[in-house]
């Protein structure tokens, strides 16, 4: 899940206070002890539950378990929490997905209970609010009667935590290149503590984990010697130059967001379909970017794209007119929703909530479907790991880390996860890849991966490649419809009949 703007409280250290003679700088520095102690979290947890999939019940093992992170010399610097759902008979071919959320600092919360594990809450959709109770209920659509299911959380998010101080956590956790590191040390690491490395492996990432999915499977491959059989990604974060406004001279980022505006507005009407989206996705590709280029050399141009996009986005002409017809996310947001007083998310246009200041010519409140979804989430797995399975622990869990997301340091691989999924897919000719978006998706639009699926290499990418769009939005798996038919989509990958 992509989350701008997030900002986990770092653990931090101080030295100790020096001695009143003189030492050497080494005994100095190892001096220094931390403020406090960080209590030792609980051993793995392990209870055995079951889930109506499918007409019939699945028996299963959920854990809650650990594994550390350690430096080059072999020191405990993060423990790592994970979930998983093991279908008893300890099948060591069995086939087993590894699973993580984005943001960078959501946990892996949200691809469990809400997408393909075996019980789910509901959020995402219009109408949900934090109140809503925290109750888990089986889920139909499961991925467990296909595969066992691991949910990783980074560090810094759910229960996993660094050791180090906070200059150290950056380094060490909260950047593109490191995090890649550690993950694929992680899911290697299970696969070797559970003996798991037979299985066919598969690798799942939702926004920015859409984002780590493709580097982690490159980097099982060829650091860790651990093949991966399929890739999923959803409603991935593959290109940040294609999401935003972007600047005046590209039309890519508003080729990009058009086609999810006009998918919202076509779903408002009831409209929504394949051949009605393939109709704006050709005006994009063609007349769109003829118009755009041309800007005031062609008189006709600003209006011919006012008209087309007021006609597409259902806004009105002279809103789309004081923009000369480049309608960006925030003002989409606000506009479309304004005469009912209500806001529209960013994940999913269409699910709104009340403006608390609807006079305000800015926008000055959260997201509909983020404040919503934080405390049901977060109470449902609190309660699930510390109630349920009895792992128990006194710190907080971190569903949305705001902390993580502000000390993320972004680097210069905007361009890897693409680069890593061609060379991946290249290495292994029998992986498979699915990508999967919501249709009004504005955080990580469908059309993004698209356009990057027609511009791969032939190399089987036909075959193997499928980009598949539902109704919905960023979670379009919190519609059932939508669920099902992205279970459907992976039970091919799976080679499920």
């Amino acid at each position: 899940m992509l989350v701008a703007g997030l900002a986990l409280a770092p653990w931090s250290t101080a030295a100790a206070a020096a001695a009143k003679d003189a030492k050497p700088a080494a005994d100095a520095a190892a001096d220094k002890k931390p403020d406090a102690e960080l209590p030792p979290l609980p051993a793995d947890k392990t209870i055995k539950q079951s889930v109506r999939v499918g007409g019939r019940t699945l028996s299963y093992e959920a854990t809650v378990g650990t594994i550390p992170v350690r430096d080059a010399k072999g020191k405990k610097i993060a423990d790592v929490v994970y979930t998983a759902y093991t279908v008893s008979g300890n099948d060591p071919h069995r086939p087993v997905t590894f699973a993580f959320n984005g943001g960078p600092g959501a946990s892996s919360v949200y691809l469990n209970m809400g997408a393909i594990g075996p019980k789910r809450i509901q959020f995402g959709v219009d109408g949900d609010a934090p109140s809503d109770a925290a109750v888990t209920k089986d889920n139909p659509n499961t991925w467990l009667d296909m595969s066992d299911l691991v949910f990783i959380d980074p560090v810094g998010t759910g229960f996993s935590r660094s050791l180090e101080d906070e200059e150290q956590t950056k380094k060490d956790f909260y950047s593109t290149e490191a995090d890649i590191k550690y993950l694929s040390r992680v899911v290697y690491d299970w696969l070797v503590k559970h003996g798991r490395l037979r299985a066919p492996k598969y690798v799942m990432g939702e926004s920015y984990g859409g984002y780590r999915a493709p580097r982690i499977a490159y980097a099982l491959q060829t650091k860790m010697g651990v093949g991966v059989n399929g890739l999923v990604m959803v409603s991935p974060y593959l290109d940040p130059a294609a999401i935003g406004d972007g600047d005046a001279l590209s039309p890519l980022p508003w080729m990009i967001n058009l086609p999810s505006m006009t998918a919202a507005h076509l779903e408002g009407q009831g409209r929504l379909s394949p051949a009605a989206m393939a109709d704006v996705e050709n005006y994009v590709r063609t007349q769109f970017v003829t118009d755009f280029l041309a800007g005031r050399s062609d008189p006709g141009a600003i209006s011919r794209i006012v008209q087309k996009v007021s006609s597409y986005t259902g806004l009105e002409p002279s809103v789309v007119s004081k923009l000369d017809g480049r309608v960006d996310i925030g003002s989409y947001l606000r506009e479309v929703h304004r005469a009912d007083k209500k806001i529209g998310s960013v994940y999913d246009s269409n699910v709104t909530a009340f403006d608390p200041f609807p006079g305000s010519a800015e926008r000055q409140s959260g997201d509909p479907i983020l404040d919503a979804l934080l405390a049901p989430t977060t109470s449902a797995m609190v309660d699930f790991v510390t109630r349920e399975v009895g792992w128990q622990t006194d710190a907080h869990y971190e569903a949305l880390s705001y902390a993580v997301n502000k000390a993320w340091d972004r680097g210069n691989a905007d361009d890897k996860p693409v680069a890593d999924l061609r060379k991946a897919i290249g290495n292994d000719p029998n992986m498979k890849v699915l990508i999967v978006h919501g249709y009004n998706d504005l955080s990580c639009p469908y059309f993004t991966s698209r356009l990057i699926i027609d511009q791969m290499p032939t190399f089987g990418q036909s075959q193997r490649v499928k980009l598949s769009v539902y109704p919905g939005g960023h979670m379009f798996y919190s519609r059932p419809g939508s669920a099902s038919s992205f279970k459907a989509d992976a039970a091919t990958l799976y080679g499920v009949k």
